[in-house]
């Protein structure tokens, strides 16, 4: 569980009056004090975890700490099955984990560029899912695992592949195609 979860859990709960499209004071307040989260987080980007951990425990931890006794509060304010109820539910059951960011320097405030980095990977095993047979499945697999490889060392895709299959196209020697690869192999392999 990372902050933008809980975030869009309470960006999603409107006022309890269906009519009614604005989003309700007290989630308003607890995004706000999400945010100021991520204003820290930013002042802390780049330095050592131990120092991130020090800077947290003197910044982050008091507001932490503090939402969360707040959302304890407003809860007993609430209908128990109003959104905005269940989105502070759903915060406060994952509270450790949302909290943990604070105890290690290591651990980002949220999980986001993680999430996007692994994405393309995750839709290309869905893809794959549709390759028409285990041969097929076997090439889209060297394909994706070239295609990486060139993102890996900051050769662009597309253009990379082109430039390969229009040599290949144009009689490049088989015995010679490793030296195309995105990064060059050595003579032994």
């Amino acid at each position: 569980m990372v902050w933008p979860h809980a975030a869009r859990t309470l960006e999603g709960a409107p006022l309890s009056r269906p009519a009614v499209c604005a989003r309700s004071p007290i989630a308003t307040k607890a995004l706000t004090q999400i945010r100021a989260l991520y204003e820290i987080e930013a002042s802390l980007r780049g330095l050592p975890p131990d120092q991130r951990r020090t800077l947290r425990e003197e910044h982050s931890r008091p507001r932490v700490e503090a939402l969360e006794l707040w959302l304890r509060q407003k809860l007993t304010f609430l209908p128990s099955r109003a959104r905005l109820a269940e989105a502070i539910r759903y915060a406060l059951n994952r509270w450790d984990d949302l909290a943990r960011f604070i105890e290690d320097g290591r651990i980002d405030l949220d999980t986001n560029p993680v999430e996007r980095a692994i994405r393309p990977v995750t839709l290309g095993r869905k893809n794959a899912l549709f390759a028409g047979s285990e041969e097929g499945a076997n090439r889209w697999a060297i394909v994706a695992s070239l295609i990486e490889t060139a993102k890996l060392d900051g050769i662009e895709p597309f253009s990379w592949l082109r430039y390969v299959l229009t040599r290949m196209v144009d009689g490049y020697p088989v015995a010679r195609l490793s030296e195309l690869l995105p990064f060059p192999q050595s003579a032994n392999g």
